[in-house]
């Protein structure tokens, strides 16, 4: 029986949202912009999926857009709110350990004549609210701290640099990429001052290919797409209404059982960590217990290449990672550990385990059982 511990990179698709999808592109397949009962149909789905997105971020429907994912959802919020707001300032902050759809937009604008300002993390990846609110100036017109970080789990304090941004400077934005957050977690953008924040589908057992915005009141923000003007105007194209019913679905269904998921993930966490560390030349990168995601474990396994332990579980039918998904296949380095502090040797072995609710104890003791009879044998060849 395979085991995947890999749900920070994607999550199997809940039957019940499967199901959903399968009967809109079958029956109710209507363009939502099509004012026919088809059409109306459709939009019917797009609204309750807003409300059920504005219910778990305890906001209102009209602060949610539909994008095609996390990523275009990043781009957008940086790229709109900086060309916006430019004439207001050109100085953006943000953190050296943030995932590649918010480092690369920002070394775009970069390029168009913003600065960037990184502000550190320290040795788990944690950043630290007073140094962000001593980063921001008057000509500071965003800032973006990610929720969650995928690689090695660690939580921002989202809400305290939230209101420490405020204090600094009122106008200054506030985006957050939830990305690994999202109804795992609780989050609320009115509380915590967040100005726009960024979620995907298909790390919440929804669809690939969905994401969210919101975008708070008043925020002033350019499209980043244009077209036919759905959305308001201000996400252009045809509504994918499969994968945003999909997505709604899949965080309602999380959201309503938020707590007893944490409490879950985080006893597969405390149990993962714990056989770990009674292994040699075994490094546990990220916040200590309790703190932390629950549901994501990252390690250095020293003296065995990263990608070489990968396949040898892979092998037994166990599925972890390399670090994150959308950048493993380059890695000359990861930013999040290279920030962190960690040697080359523990970057080269590093291994991310993520969890799911459905993945199992027993899930956890086999996979710590594989790598403690793999290393001995790994660490041999390693050294010929």
């Amino acid at each position: 029986m395979e085991i995947y511990l890999d749900n920070a990179a994607t999550t199997e698709v809940y039957p019940e949202v499967v199901a959903l999808m399968t009967e809109i592109m079958r029956n109710d397949y209507g363009n939502p912009s099509s004012m026919h009962r088809k059409g109306v149909e459709a939009e019917r789905y797009l609204k309750t999926a807003a409300a059920q997105i504005a219910a778990v971020l305890k906001t209102e429907e009209k602060n949610i857009y539909f994008t095609s994912g996390g990523t275009e959802s990043n781009n957008w919020a940086l790229k709109g709110a900086a060309f916006a707001n430019r004439r207001a300032g050109m100085h953006i902050i943000t953190t050296p350990i943030e995932h590649a759809a918010v480092s690369e937009p920002l070394r775009y604008l970069e390029g168009q004549g913003f600065e960037i300002t990184k502000v550190p993390v320290d040795c788990t990846g944690t950043v630290n609210p007073e140094d962000i609110k001593n980063a921001v100036r008057g000509d500071t017109i965003l800032v973006s701290v990610m929720a969650v970080n995928n690689e090695i789990g660690s939580v921002q304090p989202v809400a305290e640099i939230g209101h420490a941004i405020k204090e600094a400077n009122p106008r200054t934005l506030f985006h957050v990429d939830a990305i690994q957050a999202f109804a795992k977690l609780p989050i609320c953008p009115s509380r915590d001052k967040i100005d726009m924040l960024s979620a995907s589908g298909h790390k919440i057992h929804g669809p690939k290919g969905s994401g969210i915005l919101y975008i708070g009141k008043g925020v002033k923000i350019d499209p980043l797409i244009l077209g036919g003007g759905q959305q308001k105007g201000y996400r252009s194209g045809t509504d994918n209404v499969p994968g945003a019913a999909g997505m709604a679905l899949a965080a309602q269904m999380m959201a309503g059982r938020m707590q007893e998921n944490r409490d879950h993930m985080m006893m597969l966490r405390e149990r993962l960590i714990k056989n770990l560390s009674e292994m040699e030349n075994v490094v546990i990168h990220g916040q200590t217990l309790p703190e932390g995601a629950p549901h994501i474990v990252n390690a250095s396994f020293c003296g065995v290449r990263s990608e070489v332990l990968l396949h040898s579980l892979e092998e037994k039918e166990i599925y972890v990672s390399s670090g994150s998904a959308c950048s493993s296949h380059k890695r000359a380095g990861s930013p999040t550990l290279t920030a962190c502090g960690c040697s080359k040797a523990e970057m080269e072995s590093s291994v991310r385990f993520s969890f799911c609710e459905t993945t199992r104890p027993e899930d956890i003791d086999q996979t710590a059982e594989a790598i403690g009879e793999l290393l001995p044998l790994l660490r041999k060849y390693s050294r010929h």
